[in-house]
């Protein structure tokens, strides 16, 4: 054998080598409900398939022709079970928008609590002015850079994390529901208000969860149950959940609250040292948007860089008015001339 014929075989059994080792990656991604560290690897699965499909390819040629077909199929069939979170170039529309309905809209935005540029998050909410917004990594800054905007968005709730950098919060435009009052779960992982939406109460929550195992992400889902459980019947939930529509982990959130997951608007979080066209494709869609009830989400649409490492997501939906009411026209007006600002932690 020549030597180049031998370097080639070598070549191709170190790709072969590589080859296997991302197939059981992305193998053990499928079996996350049966372990978190299983788990883990499911975030990955676009990127792993399309891995393992570049490596299969030239081995195909090799004579590990019949492994590599096998891993391509393998491949493919894996990054179609993601087929929702691709990249996109338009606004996920779930439905058609309705003429008869009143619109409203959520915007969700992970901060960043160190963000260097915190009045083009104050922009953004300027321009897209939304009737609640959802918000992680609210660190002592942000209770500072939300004060500007105090008198268009005068009902709220802060909910700190230990540390201080990891909180969550609810902004809104629209009053909290006479009688109810904002709550914080433990350690500041979720914030949940009952907000008025034109005399429907609509439970209106703000979650942040941790990375996946081996830190605390399936530990604090657990810590969770309970909140979310507790749910109204028409809620919509959204935040920074650290999983993927796909694993394990968004799926038991949904689980636990009664929840549909929204079809996901594509790749919002990549290195924050990595240039924005790569979180835009090549990202991991980790910003979730949950719903249940009398609410219809209409579409989804990511914004532009506000200095996060996270890209904001817009939300449109409405609401079904024929549904049951938790209060009357009175309560809603008493509400609307009493704003009273949750409380902070």
């Amino acid at each position: 054998m020549t030597t180049g014929g031998a370097r080639s075989n070598m070549t191709a059994g170190v790709a072969f080598l590589a080859m296997t080792a991302l197939a059981a990656a992305l193998l053990a991604g499928f079996f996350g409900t049966l372990h978190p560290a299983f788990d883990s690897f499911s975030h990955f699965r676009m990127h792993l398939s399309v891995l393992m499909a570049l490596l299969a390819l030239p081995l195909l040629a090799s004579s590990f022709r019949l492994q590599a077909a096998a891993a391509l199929l393998f491949a493919v069939a894996s990054l179609a079970t993601t087929v929702s979170a691709l990249p996109r170039f338009w606004p996920q529309q779930a439905v058609a928008k309705p003429a008869d309905k009143m619109t409203y809209s959520l915007l969700q935005m992970n901060l960043r609590f160190n963000n260097p540029t915190p009045k083009k998050v104050l922009s953004l909410i300027g321009r897209t002015n939304p009737d609640v917004i959802t918000l992680d990594e609210v660190s002592a800054m942000w209770a500072t850079e939300f004060s500007y905007i105090a008198s268009a968005y005068p009902y709220r709730i802060l909910c700190d994390y230990p540390n201080g950098t990891f909180g969550v919060a609810l902004l809104s435009r629209r009053p909290f529901v006479a009688g109810t009052a904002p709550r914080c779960e433990p350690r500041g992982a979720m914030a949940t208000a009952t907000i008025d939406f034109g005399g429907i109460g609509v439970d209106v929550a703000a979650i942040h969860l941790s990375w996946p195992w081996p830190k605390e992400q399936y530990w604090q889902i657990g810590e969770l149950a309970e909140p979310l459980a507790a749910l109204g019947e028409t809620a919509i939930m959204a935040g920074d959940c650290n999983a993927v529509p796909w694993s394990a982990a968004v799926r038991r959130i949904a689980a636990l609250g009664g929840l549909t997951l929204m079809p996901s608007a594509g790749p919002t979080w990549i290195h924050r040292t990595l240039p924005d066209v790569l979180r835009r494709y090549a990202g991991l869609p980790i910003d979730q948007v949950f719903s249940k009830g009398a609410l219809t989400i209409l579409s989804s649409t990511r914004m532009e860089d506000t200095g996060s490492d996270h890209l904001p997501v817009l939300v449109q939906f409405t609401l079904r008015p024929d549904d049951k009411q938790p209060h009357d026209e009175h309560e809603s007006a008493l509400a609307s001339n009493n704003p009273v600002p949750g409380p902070r932690g």
